[in-house]
Order: C-alpha cells, then structure tokens, then sequence
C-alpha cells in the first residue's frame, strides 16, 4: 500500500485533521463542524470532505445522516495504517506517548521479522542477496549521516521482509518502516553509536547459508539490541552503544 500523498492543500488538510484527532484535539465521539473547519482551514467545502473521506477509510472518522461527520473511537481506528503510524510517530505527542508506540512497534516486530527471516533463509533468490548486500553496504557507508543510515536500515529489512515471497508479510514492511524509521532517528541523535554492521551481517549470512534457525537466532539478538537501544532513549546519561537495528 502506498502511503498517503502529502502534496497540496488537500494533502495538508488530511494530515492537520489526522494529527489533530490523534492528539486529542478533537476527541472521539465529536462531531464535526464542517462550516466552521472549512473556514478556519480555509479550504473549500468540496477539499474539506474529500480529506475527510481519506480519514474515513482509515477508520478515523465516519457520516450519519441527523448526527454529521463525527471521530469514531480508538478502537475503530486502522492502527497498523502506515500513515496513521506516521502521523503518530510525527505528532505532537508526549515523550512517553512516543516511547509507548515505539514499544508496541518493537513487539509487533519481535513476533514478525524472526518468522519472517526464517523463511528468507529457506526461499531468498541470489537478488534477494543481492539487496541485502546492497542495504548492508551502504550501512556501513553512512559515517555521520543519519538520513543514509536509516535509509540503509530501512532497505536492509525491507529486503528481508521481500526475500520471503510472501505477498502479505512483504506488505508488512508499512508498519514495519513507520516505527523503524521514527527509532533510528532518535538513535542517531546521540553522538555516540555502536557499529550497526555485524548484527546486520549475521542476519545477512544465516540468510545466505539457507539456515533458518541461525537466521532466526541472529534476528532475535539483533532485536534485543534494539530493545536496549530504545530504553536508553528515557535514560540520556546512557546512549553508548545506540545503533541503528
């Protein structure tokens, strides 16, 4: 799935609207004044309700005749949305809201990418290996960028996650990316980093050697530091050893 497009007025509009409701500005179970937000946004009616019929295939908000357009509660929404990922991650949230979805995006990661390089390991193609190398390489060319280094992250994973040729687990790299992508740039604001190349490489030669339980292994220790990683994100005195994973 593509995420959003972000260009334009309309663009603009849908994502105010999401980040507003996400936050809590316009809390659930409200209903929408549709008159008065075009105004305040300045938009037209017509670029109002299409950005509301984005937020309502993502579960966010839903029309009924006699009650108007309203937010719909938490639990409808689409969660594992790649844009409302973002949205989340990219709000104004509380550094401890922040540190929660990052927690609930590693767990969610801890019980997918250990299956998933599993069977990268017994179904990856010699361009599968290919990316891999690509990704890893380029990882360890990133010297003090962070943008390349968590592009190079993002595009080792996402190569896993395809190396499986498994159409619904390669989709997952959406929900994958959005907490990824967040973390890596938290870690990288730390001066101080542990090489991230050798986790990665493990991964990368149990991928190689066809051995899923290696494999597996080799994701789990990368995934523990990870995990450390992120605690040091609510302990600054302690940042050695902040990778990106």
């Amino acid at each position: 799935m593509t995420p959003y497009a972000r260009r334009g007025v309309h663009g603009q509009t849908v994502e105010l609207l999401a980040r507003r409701i996400l936050g809590g500005e316009i809390p659930e179970g409200s209903t929408l004044d549709l008159v008065a937000l075009q105004s305040e946004l300045d938009v037209s009616l017509t670029a109002l309700r299409e950005s509301l019929k984005v937020l309502a295939a993502k579960g966010m908000v839903d029309a009924r005749q006699r009650r108007g357009t309203f937010v719909r509660s938490r639990a409808e929404w689409n969660l594992l949305d790649a844009d409302v990922l973002r949205w989340q991650f990219e709000g104004a949230g509380t550094a401890e809201t922040d540190r929660t979805l990052l927690r609930n995006l590693a767990e969610v990661r801890t019980i997918i990418e250990p299956a998933a390089v599993r069977l990268a390991a017994e179904r990856r193609t010699d361009a599968d290996l290919a990316a891999l190398d690509g990704a890893l390489e380029a990882m360890g060319e990133h010297g003090s960028d962070a943008a390349h280094a968590v592009e190079a992250d993002l595009a080792f994973h996402r190569a896993l996650l395809a190396a499986t040729h498994n159409e619904l687990l390669e989709r997952m790299e959406m929900v994958i990316e959005s907490g990824l992508a967040h973390r890596d740039r938290i870690v990288h604001s730390s001066p101080h980093g542990e090489d991230p190349v050798p986790a990665h490489r493990a991964v990368l030669d149990a991928v190689r050697d066809r051995d899923p339980s290696a494999a597996e292994a080799a994701m789990r220790a990368l995934l523990d530091q990870a995990g450390r990683d992120l605690d040091r994100v609510g302990n600054p005195e302690d940042t050695e050893g902040a990778g990106p994973q």
